[in-house]
């Protein structure tokens, strides 16, 4: 390998934060052996502790669910597991988890009313008293490759796209069947399927007719639809066994057939040299779960590793001259076999203690090293390995080349000592005994021998000095990533300085702007609130947060009212009534709002009475965030200031210009629901005044790219708001409490699961303190827009990304509030998790 980072390089890794267990005096947190962990595409990480009651001398083992944005608020349940937990796995949604003990027992958790912090286990199986040693959900068909050499396309078709990959089994219409296959140490595989009714169906089968004893094992899957199962009975001297396992579903029973692929011995068994150095296999992995033709192997001994990549390929068998006479061999009729070959080996390592695979699913082929050094400064192309003196090395996953390099406390060295010559420290030194990469292989969080959880930042330049230009563009790419799959960012928000982020938003919706209208409007709200969690970092951006998450609740707002409209006679033309008002409002730029309401057809727009009575709060926020608009424009000087955006905002503008229509006509049917104005005089028509000014304000930026200022006329009649009407307070989101804001200064943060920290002085959140209610003031839901009172007393739940808070709930049975409270059961608006708020949050 090329050797590590010089002393003028950062390494390219560094602490974030490290989170630990409280010591107390009869309990204690202990990492249990083996300890694992597992980290999901919702960041969301799962890990294991055995719990050891002093007084009882028992063990109870834990599993802990954390966000990496609140690592203290740990969720930690006993998992029910009599033996030790051999394996946990996420889907690939991140809701769901799977653990493994070894005693056979496999249990699948969900999410508790789709709260991140409260699980329960559904359903499980089991293979009686055989430990289980790999694990996987059987894959949904679902590829895609990242083209890292098309990142500077213009089309995210081309830089993502999309791989024709069969699921590991289909249901009816070749929708693919959820489930999850096992392998067990005496050699048996085990497969279970969960029927659409909740029914799980299990089969049990040998890998092969000579059972032998599996001590590693790992699971991959092939386009084709089958799976792939590696296997070691833990000696370098016996080979590494590879299996074809074929899932199927026969008179409603599941059916496992099994076939033998060719297998391999490790390269350092058959070097003279290394013959008996390395008898352990110690680690056994697929380079990725759907990328069955590469696998890395460790061997170890006491003090020492070898790492080596092996790399499945078709090859030609050549035919004796005797045969080729009788039959000469033409073209493609040349017989081929499969044969494993060594694609590179580290040289002598220190003892390995854990190994974190990459999971950006980066296309690269055997032949691609030349590619791989052209971009090997691009995060998601090296895997991470941990050592015994508690460094951590990441290599790249084809040529285990170095690219960066970490070094624990007790691993503090000259990056030029050779790892043998090192004097041995006396004691056992912390290192990790479980890792795992994020989705975008930019941090990397793992779990060391005090079971204490450690979170590793890896630079996008790995180290190196790359123009910032290049590091922009590999963060760029990767929000890109998570913007198409729907992925979680807060790993890529980690490398986020203050000064890129009005940077990285303009460039972000360049890239977006770029794509066909169809896909816009599929991304339309993931990139808002992309957005908002970018301004989040810097202070000189902060207020456009507010106004990011107002057009996410204007969006949705407009979609849910639009969408109780209904045609008053079915057989009307293709337009529905909500199309039709968007396509009359801006045709007609007329500023009396009953001109406009004159060319609807109003009998669309007739709802049942308590209908519209439910829908009040959505409706007074319409008709509040409106005057505070207008009543703000003569200081639209002031960009620090919530709200500024909208000002030049056409589209949403537009928006609040249709629901004023639509709320002017249910004014008619139902004088109740409209929006509560303080107006100074009795005879005010507030919802004129303003729809009049709001089309003035609407008509100067309603074309993009011909934006004017707005007149002197209309400057003047918006000063005189204040004394026509009161101008509300708008209830905007609370800062959020996370973590990220505090690490931007690069200083390791130390947390307590289980203590929310005490940190002060987040330069962002003090500015924005006069925007947000102080503690001890009245709580508001921020969906239902109800006033929960100073200390609510009803249960209530945060966004984890976002800091939005809600009911957790309903406190309505009206079936059009049902209808809006539905669109956020899973997440919030901004698409973030939902977690449980204890009842004193206030």
């Amino acid at each position: 390998p090329v050797s590590p980072p010089g002393p003028g390089r950062a390494g390219g890794m560094d602490l974030a934060y490290v989170c630990e267990w409280e010591k107390k005096p009869k309990s204690n947190h202990c990492p249990s052996i083996p300890l694992v962990c597992a980290w999901s595409c919702r960041n969301l990480i799962a890990f294991t502790t055995d719990l050891r009651n002093e007084e009882e001398k028992d063990l109870t083992h834990m599993v802990h669910i954390i966000d990496t944005e609140h690592p203290w608020d740990v969720y930690s349940v006993n998992s029910g597991h009599t033996e030790v937990i051999t394996c946990l796995e996420w889907d690939q949604s991140g809701s769901r988890l799977l653990s493994a003990d070894a005693d056979g027992h496999i249990k699948c958790w969900s999410m508790t009313d789709h709260l991140a912090n409260s699980w329960e286990n559904t359903v499980g199986s089991v293979v009686e008293g055989d430990p289980v040693v790999a694990l996987s959900w059987l894959h949904n068909g679902v590829k895609l490759a990242l083209h890292v050499e098309k990142s500077g396309a213009s089309n995210f078709g081309e830089k993502f796209s999309r791989v024709k990959f069969s699921p590991s089994l289909t249901l009816f219409g070749g929708k693919p069947m959820e489930g999850w296959i096992a392998v067990t140490i005496s050699g048996l595989v085990t497969v279970s399927l969960l029927k659409p009714n909740g029914q799980v169906l299990t089969a049990t089968e040998s890998l092969c007719r000579l059972r032998c004893r599996v001590a590693l094992a790992d699971v991959a899957f092939t386009g084709g639809g089958n799976i792939v199962v590696a296997t070691s009975d833990g000696s370098s001297a016996s080979p590494v066994q590879f299996y074809k396992v074929c899932v199927s579903v026969v008179n409603e029973k599941c059916k496992i057939d099994t076939e033998i692929l060719p297998s391999l011995f490790m390269r350092c068994t058959t070097d003279p040299a290394r013959k008996d150095k390395y008898p352990a296999i110690t680690h056994l992995k697929f380079l990725a779960r759907d990328m069955s033709e590469q696998v890395l192997l460790c061997a170890s001994n006491q003090n020492n590793s070898i790492v080596e990549c092996w790399s499945l390929r078709k090859e030609g068998l050549p035919v004796n001259n005797i045969f080729q006479q009788i039959s000469p061999v033409v073209g493609d009729k040349q017989p081929m076999i499969l044969k494993w070959r060594i694609l590179s080996a580290t040289n002598d390592l220190d003892r390995v203690s854990a190994v974190a695979l990459p999971k950006l699913p980066i296309s690269l082929t055997n032949t691609d090293l030349k590619v791989a050094n052209d971009t090997k400064f691009f995060p998601g192309l090296g895997l991470a390995l941990a050592f015994h003196d508690g460094s951590v090395h990441i290599v790249h996953r084809l040529s285990l080349q170095m690219m960066a390099v970490f070094y624990g406390s007790s691993s503090q060295r000259p990056v030029d000592e050779p790892a043998l010559k090192r004097p041995r420290t006396a004691g056992p030194l912390v290192h990790f005994k479980a890792m795992q990469l994020s989705w975008t292989s930019l941090a990397l969080a793992g779990v060391d021998s005090h079971g204490k959880l450690s979170m590793l930042r890896i630079s996008p330049s790995m180290g190196h000095v790359l123009d910032m230009n290049m590091s922009l563009r590999h963060l760029l790419f990767l929000l890109e990533y998570c913007m198409v799959t729907g992925y979680d960012w807060w790993d890529i928000l980690l490398h986020v300085q203050p000064s890129m982020v009005q940077n990285l938003v303009e460039k972000l919706h360049e890239e977006y702007m770029r794509q066909n209208a169809a896909l816009q409007q599929v991304l339309s709200t993931r990139i808002v609130a992309m957005k908002a969690s970018l301004c989040k970092l810097s202070s000189s951006t902060i207020a456009r947060v507010c106004d990011y998450h107002a057009k996410l609740f204007l969006i949705a707002i407009s979609c849910t009212l639009k969408s109780l409209l209904r045609p008053h006679f079915l057989n009307t033309p293709d337009k529905s009534p909500g199309d039709r008002l968007t396509e009359i409002c801006s045709k007609i730029t007329d500023v009396d709002i009953d001109k406009v309401m004159i060319n609807l057809k109003t009998e669309e727009f007739v709802l049942e009475m308590t209908t519209l009575q439910s829908l009040q709060q959505l409706i007074q926020w319409v008709g509040d965030f409106v005057l505070y608009l207008l009543a703000s424009l003569p200081n639209q000087g002031s960009p620090v200031r919530p709200g500024h955006s909208f000002l030049r905002d056409g589209a949403s503008l537009g928006m609040f210009r249709e629901l004023m229509v639509v709320i002017r006509i249910w004014g008619l049917l139902k004088p109740s629901c409209l929006p509560v104005y303080t107006a100074t005089s009795d005879t005010q028509d507030s919802m004129s005044l303003l729809f009049r000014l709001l089309t003035k304000l609407w008509l100067c930026c309603r074309e993009e790219n011909h934006i004017t200022e707005p007149d002197d006329a209309l400057i003047d009649e918006c000063c005189l708001l204040p004394s026509q009407l009161l101008i509300p307070n708008i209830d905007w989101l609370p800062i959020n409490d996370g973590i990220i804001s505090k690490l931007q200064n690069k200083q390791l943060v130390r947390l307590q699961f289980g203590k929310a920290p005490g940190l002060v002085g987040h330069t962002v959140s003090s500015q924005f303190d006069a925007f947000v209610r102080a503690p001890g003031q009245p709580k508001i839901d921020h969906l239902r827009r109800l006033h929960l009172g100073a200390y609510p007393t009803e249960e209530c739940k945060s966004c984890t990304r976002c800091g939005c808070v809600t009911m957790l709930k309903s406190p309505n049975k009206v079936t059009a509030v049902k209808q809006w409270e539905q669109r956020w059961i899973k997440n919030c608006l901004c698409g973030g998790l939902w977690r449980k708020m204890p009842l004193s949050y206030s």
